[in-house]
């Protein structure tokens, strides 16, 4: 039996990656692995110590689902998760999971709806300092510190503020100092800029960049906006329909998309330079029902490029190059060879 303080811990500077998911599935509403709503099916990737991977998809695809289950919001229904080397049991409880929590920490996409109207803020910082029973001096200047450290100075004017009373970019940053006061090695931002005005959303991913640097963070970066997720990412992984269809470096990923999916998300981005008209689309139909999903790739009922053998099975992941990978049969070498070249990058 795993214990409670040694569940989820190690050296940290040991262990060149801080999260690692392997085979990663969730259905909900099924008795089983049949019959329910697959909302992540066999996701693999890691996150290496100061990295940031931007995790992209339109709404729907699985990535905040993702996010819930590293946190241990939800339950996997199949997979591992290993933090610091350490694989996390599927159930924790107690000093694991309060363990487990300080090294885990998720910033909300809401921050009208993650914070608690009826405290101050104050209140909301010095939960995690107590929980985790971090003392580092007096509980005053520990939330100071932590308020200062996301830009809310004086730190005295904001600490008796109660979230109603603050702006939005205001609140997020509060959960961010929120999420910062245990210390973690790992942050789970789930599209922490979405519900903020475009005027603050750049100040706050400035914020989180510099904050990563500065405590050595790794983190997942929840995005549906691809221009967003290259400004914060070190490298890109792109989901559909719960499916992860494509992963590398950012500039990689965004600049030479290799699979149709991600050739579509570029496609129906705005163009600064064409008046904010997106290129026409060359997708057909819409997201496969969750509950009942094609036999092959999750993408193929709407790809342009379909073939009979994208229907026989999932597809692998593919090396294009560059630490660059694609879930297309596309780069299939023989299929390759049959159609006379793969897929051109968007």
């Amino acid at each position: 039996m795993i214990q409670p303080e040694a569940a989820i811990s190690t050296d940290p500077e040991a262990v060149p990656h801080t999260l690692e998911i392997v085979g990663l599935r969730k259905v909900f509403g099924a008795r089983g692995n049949a019959g329910g709503v697959v909302a992540v099916n066999d996701v693999s990737f890691s996150i290496a110590r100061g990295e940031v991977l931007g995790l992209v998809g339109e709404s729907g695809s699985g990535k905040s689902t993702i996010a819930r289950l590293i946190a241990h919001l939800h339950t996997p229904t199949a997979g591992e998760i290993r933090v610091n080397g350490q694989p996390v049991p599927a159930r924790l409880r107690g000093a694991a999971l309060r363990h487990f929590r300080r090294q885990v920490q998720m910033i909300f996409q809401d921050p009208y709806a993650s914070l608690n109207p009826l405290h101050p803020v104050r209140y909301t910082l010095s939960r995690p300092l107590k929980i985790h029973r971090l003392s580092r001096g007096t509980m005053d200047a520990q939330i100071g510190a932590l308020l200062e450290r996301v830009g809310l100075a004086p730190a005295s004017t904001y600490a008796s503020k109660r979230s109603f009373e603050l702006s939005g970019g205001q609140r997020q940053r509060v959960g961010i100092a929120r999420a910062l006061a245990a210390s973690p090695d790992l942050i789970l931002a789930d599209e922490p800029t979405s519900a903020l005005d475009v005027s603050i959303r750049l100040d706050v991913m400035n914020l989180m960049l510099d904050l990563k640097d500065q405590e050595g963070l790794s983190m997942l970066f929840i995005t549906h906006d691809l221009a967003g997720a290259r400004y914060m990412s070190d490298r890109v992984a792109v989901l559909y329909a719960g499916t992860l269809v494509e992963i590398g470096p950012a500039t990689e990923v965004i600049d030479r998309p290799q699979h149709p999916y991600t050739q579509l998300l570029k496609s129906a981005a705005p163009k600064p330079d064409a008046g904010l008209v997106p290129e026409e689309i060359a997708a057909r139909g819409e997201v496969p029902d969750l509950k009942a999903l094609p036999p092959g790739c999750p993408f193929e009922p709407r790809c342009p490029h379909a073939m009979p053998e994208c229907r026989s099975g999932l597809p692998q992941m593919y090396d294009v190059g560059h630490g660059h990978t694609a879930r297309c049969l596309l780069h299939d070498p023989a299929i390759r060879l049959n159609r006379g070249g793969a897929v051109g990058a968007g």
